[in-house]
């Protein structure tokens, strides 16, 4: 490859990296006194007019959307014989696929890397813009007087979100492609940027992206991999509905432990979510020490960190934390923040299972039309007296059922609602023989919000 010694008005040092479609190379600003990364369109790919127009779109989204974590353009211009190049952000630090050669990061700094990555893509998806192309090529590290940051590039293949339907052609990078990317016509929305960060994140981790050989997964701890497959699930639905709700787990994650001890490996194995960005509080379940996790329960949280609920270990094996809609309870990916947990989720629909378990889910739109089919009542259960009750600054009611289906199986279903209100917590419990637990739940219960709705 011959070096130019001028683009433009920028003095060529040397290449730093090639593609299929263009060269980047090392230049210097003299007159500013700065070096930058000329992009320059390939020779071969300069009279298509469909790839020249492409080369100019990724300039005017990366004017787009300017961010501390994505490369940004400063400027472009054509070379005297018609080829277009861009001038970007020089990263001197490499590439996330240079890091990779010699095998995987530690954890920690795999989680800190992803979540800069996700939190870049989230400031794309802010502005509308979906990637389509993220790889271990297109993340760059460069190093400030602040200190080092990831910065992501090559916005050659994003696509605006409003028009990202019916795209003829499959473009990505196998390994990190959503499923829904590898078919011709197909809807794409930030879901699949998700899929292609949860990619990066175990390539990190292990070695070798999803589907590929030589993953040493066995060192990741569970937590970690469940927050990590959510991110790589096929049902787009079933994925974090967002990079910005995939850093803040990420976060959850990397968050320090608090408290008067650390959890024993046992209970650390067990824990099921992370918490994202809580701004203020909306209510306080009874007193600090009542509402602290009792001795042989897990506490449990809900993909966005506004629900907090402790449970019995041996009912703290399966959670979905994604949500609920007023009248289905469970779905991924939902208008409101909600969880379930149980040993067996598979029974949880099943109202004759003897399977223990807690729902909990919030609402700000209660009216007769959006109970839940569960809470509005059970067949061949004993009903029992409905009570009142208080919990910190909501009140509602406590209605039971007993000896269901001739079993043991009880159900307590309650709905409370703030003074005002506003906002309605719906709790269900469902157990077997033994004591009624219902109040102790109830006593860990937290719910907190952010300034925005739901």
């Amino acid at each position: 490859m011959s070096i130019p010694p001028q683009i433009g008005r920028y003095r060529v040092a040397r290449p730093v990296g090639a593609g299929a479609f263009a060269t980047v190379w090392l230049a210097y600003d003299d007159e500013l006194q700065a070096p930058v990364a000329v992009k320059v369109l390939a020779e071969n790919w300069s009279q298509r007019a469909d790839i020249r127009a492409r080369f100019r779109q990724e300039a005017r989204f990366m004017r787009q959307v300017d961010s501390d974590h994505l490369v940004r353009v400063l400027d472009i211009g054509e070379l005297p014989d018609g080829r277009p190049y861009l001038v970007m952000t020089y990263a001197g630090g490499g590439t996330l696929a240079d890091r990779l050669a010699d095998g995987p990061m530690p954890v920690r700094e795999a989680l800190r890397t992803a979540a800069d990555i996700a939190r870049a893509v989230a400031v794309l998806h802010d502005k509308g813009v979906l990637h389509r192309d993220l790889k271990p090529s297109n993340v760059l590290f460069d190093t400030t007087a602040a200190g080092a940051r990831v910065l992501v590039a090559d916005l050659g293949l994003a696509k605006a979100l409003a028009h990202a339907s019916g795209f003829t052609l499959v473009a990505g990078t196998p390994g990190y492609m959503a499923p829904e990317q590898l078919v011709a016509g197909g809807t794409l929305d930030a879901r699949a940027d998700v899929y292609a960060m949860g990619a990066l994140t175990q390539h990190m981790m292990t070695g070798a992206p999803p589907g590929q050989a030589g993953q040493t997964a066995s060192a990741v701890p569970a937590v970690v991999e469940r927050v990590v497959r959510r991110a790589l699930h096929r049902d787009p639905d079933r994925r974090w509905p967002s990079a910005a709700a995939y850093a803040a787990a990420l976060e959850g994650l990397l968050a320090p432990r608090t408290g008067p001890a650390r959890p024993s490996p046992r209970r650390a194995r067990r824990a099921l979510t992370t918490v994202g960005t809580v701004v203020t509080t909306l209510v306080l379940a009874g007193s600090s020490a009542a509402s602290a996790t009792p001795p042989g329960w897990t506490r449990v949280r809900d993909a966005t960190g506004t629900i907090s609920v402790a449970v019995p270990d041996d009912w703290a094996r399966h959670l979905r934390d994604g949500g609920w809609k007023p009248g289905v309870i469970g779905p991924p990916g939902a208008h409101y923040p909600g969880l379930v947990v149980g040993p067996d989720l598979t029974e949880w629909s099943n109202a004759n299972s003897p399977t223990p378990g807690v729902f909990v889910g919030v609402s700000r739109t209660r009216t007769t039309a959006t109970v839940p089919p569960t809470l509005t009542g059970h067949n061949r259960c004993t009903r029992a007296a409905d009570r009142t009750i208080t919990v910190g600054s909501l009140s509602g009611t406590v209605r039971r059922w007993t000896r269901c289906a001739n079993t043991t199986t009880t159900f307590s279903e309650v709905i409370l609602t703030t003074a005002n209100g506003t906002l309605d917590v719906w709790v269900q419990v469902r157990q077997t023989a033994g004591a009624d637990r219902t109040d102790e739940i109830l006593d860990t219960l937290r719910v907190t919000g952010t300034t925005a709705e739901p």
